[in-house]
């Protein structure tokens, strides 16, 4: 049986965000949020290993009360215990202090933990950064980037494919161990009736820093040597224009436009 433990972000669900002047971090409170997306994969497969294995799925995640919601979500589709970290000295983490929140939050559950799953990246920060630096504070082995688990032995060894930008490699390692998953290695199932009603009566546990005893200058912002300095949205494109047609004219006409711009082009006569 195995004790697999999914890592969990609520992101905003809009492209409409406020950002804190002072601290140049994300407003999240009073903002519609959903499951990261990639973070909706990582649930499914901890589901299926389930299935296949047996044992027991913990969804765990840091942030305001409000992740509560995400937390239900996640029981809806079958998982077994949800854990929220919460704590106003949590606020405004880097990935740094992120991974050391959540790697703690991982070592505070009861038991040994096998698997450790969670996506690639979080579509608002974007890094792919959290994955790797959980894996080292928990002094474990870790894989990005999976997109199939071939086999697993409970308290010894798993064989996963990673996905590469020309084909994939295939990697053999031992357990414990934290994957990143891309949305290539399944499709997410939706909550049944019976899911949504035991998400309601559950009880989601609440862990706090004082319940973690983790060092105050590691966490929130203050343990979060990344500084944003400015943030700032790019000015639209002006000027330019779209070249229609056949592909014979079409190419030709954008030849002679780069020709007009002085572009070189062509091989450079020796």
């Amino acid at each position: 049986m195995l004790n697999i433990v999914v890592c969990i972000k609520q992101v905003p669900d809009t492209t409409t965000v406020r950002i804190n002047p002072e601290t140049n971090t994300l407003i999240r409170e009073g903002v519609e949020s959903i499951i990261n997306p990639f973070d909706m994969y990582a649930i499914e497969e901890a589901l299926r290993l389930k299935e296949q294995h047996g044992g027991t799925v913990t969804v765990l995640s840091m942030g305001p009360p409000q992740v509560e919601a995400a937390l239900r979500e996640a029981v809806s589709l079958g998982v077994d215990e949800a854990v929220m970290l919460t704590d106003r000295s949590f606020a405004g983490a880097d990935t740094l202090a992120t991974s050391y929140t959540l790697a703690a939050g991982v070592s505070y559950l009861d038991g040994q933990v096998d698997i450790v799953l969670m996506g690639k990246q979080a579509m608002d920060g974007d890094t792919g950064q959290v994955g790797p630096e959980v894996a080292e504070n928990l002094g474990v082995t870790h894989i990005t980037d999976i997109r199939k688990i071939e086999e697993v032995e409970e308290g010894g060894h798993i064989v996963v494919e990673r996905l590469m930008e020309e084909g994939y490699a295939r990697l053999k390692t031992k357990l414990p161990v934290v994957l990143t998953v891309v949305k290539e290695i399944n499709e997410p199932r939706l909550p049944s009736l019976k899911g949504k009603l035991a998400a309601r009566k559950k009880e989601i546990k609440t862990v706090n820093a004082e319940d973690l005893d983790v060092y105050a200058d590691r966490i929130g912002l203050e343990g979060s040597p990344t500084q944003v300095i400015r943030i700032f949205t790019p000015p639209k494109p002006t000027g330019g224009r779209i070249i229609a047609g056949e592909p014979p004219e079409a190419v030709a006409e954008l030849i002679k436009e780069l020709k007009n711009a002085g572009l070189p082009l062509g091989k450079k006569e020796e």
